[in-house]
């Protein structure tokens, strides 16, 4: 049985380097994603320091604090690919053609193995497109980063949730194709929640009412919010990492039973 455990864990870990080595092949992509995550922040952060200006103390936040949020926002966006963009577009890919059936075949868990080769392209994503654009925002504005070495530490741990949290998501709409048969339309809706509820386009901070609540409970707000909130120190760690980890055992659970149900019907397609 150790053995086994070990032969597994090799196995996925292998998944994940080539995760991250098939991403990082793509140099001018990442390039091209560097200088767009770029200019995007700054134009984000002219954006919020015009209205943090008119209205200070916005969400909770300083003008520091949300210059800091704009270019964490960046550096997480291509990672966790809050607009979609992960392994989940080759997965429903895959699931249209009936290629699928050749990955049941595989002696490997279906979604461990996606979640490995997932975990190996956030990886890359978030170092090599993503700590750029962060530095550059630090280098030339105010920001409010921590300088408790703990604080990092559980920053570590809420982006390595957020990122099981963003796959949960993503894979258990990219399941549904079992029944819709396409994945344009999860496609767009993945990347319209994501954005609007992630907080890509302002804090879910600043919404005000049941509907800021409501926002703040939904699992997405896990993903660039609640690390942000961990990074800053405006949030009790403790709490906001047990909100993280109840979303990715749910996510997951829930995409375990999605494919169960999923592989009972699979219908092989074009052959």
């Amino acid at each position: 049985m150790g053995r086994e455990t070990v032969g597994s864990a090799r196995l996925y870990l292998a998944v994940a380097a080539r995760g991250f080595r098939r991403y990082a092949s793509y140099r001018a992509a990442t390039a091209a994603g560097v200088f767009t995550n770029t200019v995007f922040g700054l134009i984000l952060v002219y954006t919020y320091l015009a209205l943090w200006d008119e209205r200070p103390d916005l969400g909770g936040y300083d003008q520091a604090q949300a210059v800091t949020y704009v270019w964490l926002g960046q550096c997480l966006f291509a990672a966790l690919a809050i607009q979609g963009g992960g392994v989940e577009a080759e997965l429903m890919e895959r699931i249209r053609t009936g290629e699928i059936a050749v990955d049941l075949y595989r002696p490997a868990d279906l979604q461990l193995w996606w979640l490995a080769g997932d975990l190996g392209r956030a990886a890359f994503q978030l170092l090599g497109r993503g700590v750029l654009p962060f530095l550059v925002g630090g280098l030339f504005f105010p920001t409010a980063l921590p300088t408790r070495f703990d604080t990092w530490v559980w920053f570590a741990v809420a982006l390595t949730l957020a990122a099981l949290v963003s796959f949960g998501i993503r894979y258990l709409l990219a399941l549904s194709v079992f029944w819709l048969l396409d994945g344009t339309g999860v496609s767009q809706l993945m990347m319209i929640l994501g954005v609007f509820f992630s907080g890509m386009v302002l804090p879910l901070n600043v919404f005000p009412g049941g509907f800021g609540e409501v926002a703040r409970a939904l699992p997405w707000a896990a993903q660039l919010q609640v690390p942000a909130d961990v990074l800053m120190g405006e949030t009790a760690v403790a709490g906001a990492l047990a909100f993280q980890a109840m979303w990715a055992v749910l996510l997951l659970a829930a995409g375990r039973l999605l494919q169960a149900a999923a592989t009972r019907r699979v219908v092989v397609q074009g052959g």
